[in-house]
């Protein structure tokens, strides 16, 4: 469901940031439409703020997760017999956590080697699945191998598409999702190198001509890698607009924007 918010501020970046912080997202999570564009006036007269539209999506899914626990919690104090209450139920409610915990972490590593290796050897590809400890960015997963190419694909679309498939393999019936980056061959920082230096080549073109560029539709990294380059960078905004796939970076002239 999309939901959307209007916000002001001094300057277009500054709207977009007041309205971030509301709603507490980062830029790559929703789409920014310019209103009304911040006027300086003459002499203190006949200026007014920036305002723009946030447009943001909310998850259809939270309303049936909530309703789960409740059905659960009415059933639970019915159900027990008088005698079965004092003793067996708190035995059984201790040891509970710990084999799950451990289960949900086997499960997972299992489930990244068991799905990558039935594609590549699907795919016709020898390659060796090295698997990082999760952090908080999600888990690394590096292929290691000669003659990777195939698998990395033009602009690196054939691994992203691995990595999508396995993160939908790996959290299919999963309530807590997690996040598996898959790189080949290094080459995420190669194309991050790259994405840096088309950042800043399109911002010095964005400020020289004061004119808004759109770039080519990217995954949510590479839209991460372009907004974080640029945050600093003076008279440019970047947000981003449009759906999956075709979701794309727009990279803004912003008069008198300041680092935040």
């Amino acid at each position: 469901m999309l939901k959307w918010i209007e916000a002001t501020g001094r300057t277009e970046d500054a709207a977009v940031q007041n309205a971030l912080a509301e709603l507490g997202l980062d830029r790559d999570s929703v789409s920014v439409e310019v209103l009304e564009r911040a006027r300086n006036g003459f002499l203190g007269f006949g200026s007014s703020p920036a305002k723009v539209k946030v447009t943001y999506e909310v998850p259809d899914e939270e309303p049936v997760v909530k309703a789960a626990p409740a059905a659960e919690e009415a059933v639970i104090p019915a159900a027990p017999v008088e005698e079965e209450t004092p003793a067996p139920a708190a035995e059984e409610a201790s040891p509970a956590p710990q084999p799950v915990v451990n289960a949900k972490g086997v499960d997972l590593e299992d489930r990244i080697r068991a799905f990558l290796s039935g594609l590549l050897d699907h795919m016709g590809v020898e390659a060796e699945i090295n698997i990082s400890p999760k952090a908080e960015n999600g888990i690394l997963v590096t292929l290691e191998g000669p003659k990777l190419g195939a698998l990395i694909g033009h602009r690196g679309e054939t691994l992203d598409a691995i990595q999508q498939l396995t993160n939908y393999a790996v959290n299919r019936g999963r309530t807590h999702r997690v996040r598996v980056h898959i790189d080949a061959e290094n080459y995420r920082a190669k194309r991050e190198e790259s994405l840096k230096r088309l950042a800043n080549k399109v911002a010095a073109k964005v400020v020289k001509y004061r004119r808004n560029i759109t770039l080519e539709p990217m995954n949510a990294y590479e839209r991460h890698v372009i907004h974080e380059t640029l945050q600093d960078y003076p008279d440019v905004i970047t947000y981003s607009t449009g759906t999956e796939p075709n979701r794309r970076t727009v990279v803004a002239f912003s008069r008198g924007k300041h680092a935040y």
